[in-house]
């Protein structure tokens, strides 16, 4: 066995193709865009590269037939916010061989450890985690869009090597319309608090709006900066002009009332964004985004072939938590299905296992785990002790909340 590092266009399209062979006989398994994925590679598409780097390679066995790939990065920023030097590792994908899987994950170690970093966590992004992060371990069905689909074997082949549990990902689902069409109620008790909260006096909901985008871009900055520190270790604020164009690339799928906002006083204190599952085009179209094929999009958005939506980020600041703004929001969501008869399941995912108010607020929305990810760590200096994520952060909030008491 022997790897070759991706860089001619030939070994870049291999990378795309190999995962496409493996999952040919899986209904369950979409296929990204060939082009998303190479974004991820691109210094001039991925602002992940003004503070990190990355390599990719593609695993030949003796007869030069590609058996596997992976991808090894470093984030910089992420690093630095752990105990130890932490690179990444990801799009990870093998035949059932462990020894070649072992193979993958020495190179993505040894390139790192070269690097100086003493641990690796995976399979992960060179990104953001709303996207391809963590390794599926329960509910190998067909996924929604960003979350990972991988074989079962993998699972072995991590632990087998060393990774260890850091954090699970739980994703739930809720049905929307049953046969029939008919649509669910939310249970009686979050929708009487929902009424009571929106006529509550100062409280206010929005949906966003493009017209107005870079006010509701800073709203969810504000919520974000001031929510996220308290539950991501590697948490950075969230650049106002990251998200812009973030959204503006989303625009050709992005529904308004999707995406929700509460306000007390007109101070930004919730979010919840939803977008609809671009998985259920993307099955047809093999990776590939070609003319014809970008005439059956529009052709598959307006026949609505988008029928699940998938909660991609959401929440509230810690100062109206456990109030009902949650339940209010979702209270918006469930007057605007009401509109959308084409809704039929919502995907909400996914929930950190370190986050138990999101995974009960969706649990007490009718909402039922289905789907179970895990991002693995692999400690490179084996002097270093291995923390579960939710650890970490129990003994950070409560430096936070010793120096809130101090102030």
């Amino acid at each position: 066995m022997y790897t070759i590092e991706v860089l001619t266009k030939d070994e870049r399209q291999e990378f795309h193709n190999f995962p496409k062979r493996l999952y040919k006989s899986d209904p369950s398994w979409v296929c990204p865009l060939d082009s998303i994925i190479e974004s991820i590679f691109d210094p001039r598409k991925n602002h992940s590269f003004e503070h990190g780097e990355s390599i990719r390679w593609i695993l030949k066995d003796g007869d030069g037939k590609t058996i596997g790939r992976v991808a090894a990065f470093i984030d910089n920023v992420r690093s630095a916010a752990n105990r130890q030097k932490t690179g990444g590792m990801g799009f990870f994908e093998v035949i059932e061989d462990k020894n070649a899987a072992f193979f993958l994950f020495d190179k993505a170690r040894e390139w790192l450890s070269e690097r100086g970093m003493e641990a690796m966590d995976g399979p992960i992004n060179f990104g953001e985690n709303d996207n391809f992060w963590g390794l599926l371990v329960d509910g190998f069905t067909r996924q929604g869009y960003g979350m990972p689909y991988n074989k079962k074997y993998y699972r072995e082949f991590f632990e087998a090597y060393g990774f260890r549990n850091y954090f699970e990902q739980i994703s739930c689902h809720r049905v929307v319309r049953e046969k029939g069409n008919v649509m669910t109620n939310f249970p009686e008790r979050i929708m009487k608090v929902a009424e009571w909260l929106t006529k509550r006096p100062g409280y206010s909901f929005r949906h966003f709006e493009f017209r107005n985008a870079r006010k509701y871009i800073d709203d969810i900055c504000h919520i974000y900066n001031t929510t996220w520190i308290y539950l991501k270790d590697d948490f950075t604020p969230l650049d106002p002009v990251i998200l812009q164009e973030s959204l503006m690339s989303a625009k050709p799928i992005l529904d308004e009332e999707m995406v929700w906002f509460a306000y007390y006083n007109d101070s930004p204190i919730g979010f919840f964004v939803m977008f609809p599952d671009l998985n259920m085009i993307l099955r047809h179209f093999n990776g590939k985004l070609t003319p014809w094929n970008m005439i059956r999009f529009v052709y598959y958005k307006l026949t609505h072939e988008m029928n699940r939506a998938r909660t991609v980020v959401g929440g509230v600041i810690h100062s109206h938590q456990n109030t009902g703004v949650e339940a209010a929001i979702f209270y918006q969501y469930y007057q605007t299905f009401k509109k959308k008869p084409w809704i039929k399941e919502l995907d909400m995912s996914w929930i950190g296992d370190y986050n138990p108010k999101m995974i009960a607020t969706y649990e007490a929305l009718g909402a039922k785990r289905v789907k179970t990810h895990i991002t693995y760590r692999y400690m490179i200096n084996k002097k270093l002790k291995f923390i579960r994520f939710k650890d970490e952060m129990a003994e950070k909030n409560a430096g936070l909340y010793k120096n809130r008491q101090k102030d």
